[in-house]
């Protein structure tokens, strides 16, 4: 038989072997030659609301869960969780949108001082519009949100300084800024406190050259203070809760999840082995999985989804404390794998050619 480019690849090359007689619980698209994490390595997390669940597991799973603001001795668990101590490794909320990630790190270093301080909600009380509900009960004074600030921030570089790996959760392309200077905001005014005016603030919809340059961007910044940091990226497969585009929120949703999937492909493509892609999206969200891994609402991720990429991220980080996959499916399984008689697809040719 002639020889092709594809003859003699790995089984993981090709779907037939590692997806379509595989069940959808066992199939295992995890990374290779990755670092590996040790028992003693601090492991930070950041990024959009699915990063609270790889949080959860990270800790779950015996990691060394770093937190440069950790919970005030004596502080109740549901005060603690409210004020969100240990929500992330610092109290910067969430990060959904890439421009975030570069603007902690230079607000954090002086090197970018916004123009915009506080908002004031309808109760009088005003928030920090860069983490608007880090702290439930507001603050008196603009003055208050400033002082608070500066103490989170210092614990920000703390955090960037020390950290072994951070595991980033890329989660929207849409994102407010502050008109001025470009502040970027992880919501649009007027939800969490302050009140929108189109003068003052915009809607953007980054592309892929926008992520990217954002990623490489973080990733030059957090190695110029910490050389030997690791990054892990991954993907939240949580669909958007809402979308500003003039559009079905699923097309925004497809749009926007396509973008950040090719940005953090792109910023791995570098070749640096500090930065990894570990696929917690594309486990959750295949076709493969015909949506068991979302709860009724179709948004929210249930325990078997975290659970089977929490399986695979010990796979491929943390191969001493991996447990076996399960050996049936929580659901039926029945109907799993029905033929495609009279489909014609050309991509099928390449198996053939090496079977």
């Amino acid at each position: 038989m002639a020889l092709n480019p594809y003859t003699g690849l790995p089984a993981e090359r090709f779907w037939r072997k590692v997806v379509t007689n595989v069940p959808p619980f066992a199939v295992n698209p995890h990374p290779k030659d990755t670092f590996v994490i040790g028992p003693t390595d601090k492991v930070a997390t950041g990024g959009s609301c699915f990063a609270q669940r790889v949080a959860e597991a990270v800790r779950g799973a015996g990691f060394n869960y770093y937190l440069t603001e950790p919970p005030t001795p004596g502080m109740s668990a549901e005060e603690a969780n409210a004020r969100q101590f240990g929500t992330f490794s610092a109290r910067y909320g969430n990060l959904y949108y890439t421009r975030q990630f570069v603007q902690l790190f230079d607000r954090a270093y002086g090197t970018f001082e916004p123009e915009l301080k506080a908002w004031l909600r309808d109760d009088g009380r005003y928030v920090d519009p860069f983490r608007p509900t880090v702290e439930p009960a507001g603050f008196a004074s603009e003055a208050e949100v400033v002082a608070a600030r500066d103490a989170h921030l210092a614990e920000v570089r703390r955090l960037f300084e020390t950290l072994d790996v951070f595991v980033l959760t890329l989660g929207l392309t849409e994102g407010w800024r502050w008109r001025a200077d470009g502040a970027a905001l992880p919501l649009a005014p007027g939800v969490a406190g302050g009140t929108f005016d189109p003068e003052l603030y915009e809607c953007v919809n980054a592309g892929a050259g926008e992520v990217l340059g954002d990623l490489n961007g973080f990733l030059d910044r957090l190695w110029s203070v910490n050389p030997k940091a690791r990054v892990i990226f991954t993907v939240s497969p949580v669909p958007m809760i809402a979308t500003y585009m003039d559009r079905h929120v699923m097309e925004s949703n497809s749009y926007s999840k396509s973008v950040l999937r090719v940005a953090a492909g792109e910023v791995v493509g570098r070749g640096d082995p500090r930065a990894v892609y570990f696929p917690a999206y594309d486990i959750v969200t295949s076709n493969v999985n015909a949506g068991r891994y979302y709860n009724e609402d179709q948004r929210t991720i249930n325990d078997a989804g975290v659970r089977h990429v929490m399986r695979l991220f010990l796979a491929t980080f943390a191969r001493d404390r991996v447990s076996p996959a399960p050996t049936h499916a929580p659901v039926d399984l029945a109907a799993e794998f029905e033929g495609n008689a009279g489909v014609i697809c050309d991509e099928e040719e390449i198996e053939r050619s090496v079977a």
